[in-house]
This record gives C-alpha cells, structure tokens and sequence, in this order.
C-alpha cells in the first residue's frame, strides 16, 4: 500500500464517520439526549475537517473546471452504473426500502450531473453559473435553480418542502 491509497482509505473511512455521526446526533435529540447529541456533532465536525485535510493533501481539489468534471463523472457513474445494479440487487431481495432509496438517489445523481453539465460550460465560457436560488429537497436530494416544482418530480413531496441553500 502507498501513502496515496493510504490517503484516499482514510478519507473514505473520515467521510462515512462525518455523515453516521451527524446521524446519530439527530436520533440522539430526537431521544432527548441533547448533551449527546453534542458531543455526536462535534465527533461529526472534527471528521469532516480530516476529510477535507485528506482531501488537499491526496490532491483532489483543483480548479472549478476540473472538479466540475470530476463532480460530473462521479455522478454520471452513479446514475449509470451504480445505482442500476444496486437497484436489481434490492429488487431480487425484496427491499422495498432500499429499492425506493436508491431510485431516489439515481435520479437525483443524474439531475446534479446535468446541473454540474451547465455550470462547467458557464465556468468554460468565462462566466459563473447564473442562478438566484438553489434548492434542494430534503428527502431525495434532488436539486432544482431559481424555483421549484409544485411537487418534486423524484419523490412526490409538495416543492414548497424543498430547503433553500445559501
């Protein structure tokens, strides 16, 4: 093994602690544990800046174009690869629950993939990309510019659900 795959298991392992314990504080407020719920979002905190770290030092981050080109790939091979196999699996299974997840997630990948299609020629053609809102629905990630649909057209919840990203 080499530092760089070294680097990149790290920020695997750092990443998937960020998100589970940024999980576990919200199932640890809603059980009423508030102070727990705490020390879960400072545990979640302190593992994103490892990840970001890992991230810089593994050389992951470059300039916009590039990591709109990377962003793209990413969620294209989600949409076209990933996902699909995963969703025969849960089908052969009978997992409704993960059936429905992970044809949520499929959608939307596709839908970052398009956004990031449009921001990359923006960001080639010299310009930003020209939006006044971005956003997103808090149940299947789906993220619409500038208005929503009266219900997301993924998951079905009423577009006035939908969170705004700053």
């Amino acid at each position: 093994m080499d530092t760089k795959t070294c680097i990149a298991d790290a920020f695997a392992g750092e990443s998937q602690a960020n998100r589970k314990y940024k999980s576990f504080s919200e199932a640890a407020a809603d059980e009423g544990y508030d102070h727990v719920a705490k020390l879960f979002r400072a545990t979640s905190a302190a593992e994103e800046i490892h990840a970001r770290r890992l991230l810089r030092v593994g050389g992951y981050i470059g300039t916009t174009v590039a990591n709109l080109e990377a962003g793209m790939a990413g969620e294209l091979h989600e949409t076209n690869e990933m996902y699909p196999s995963f969703i025969k699996i849960a089908e052969a299974e009978g997992r409704q629950d993960a059936l429905i997840t992970f044809e949520h997630a499929m959608k939307a990948e596709a839908a970052h993939a398009d956004l990031y299609k449009q921001a990359l020629a923006a960001v080639k053609a010299g310009r930003d990309f020209e939006v006044k809102t971005v956003y997103l629905c808090p149940v299947c990630g789906n993220i619409e510019i500038n208005k929503t649909s009266d219900r997301c057209p993924i998951c079905g919840i009423p577009g006035a659900s939908f969170k705004i990203i700053e």
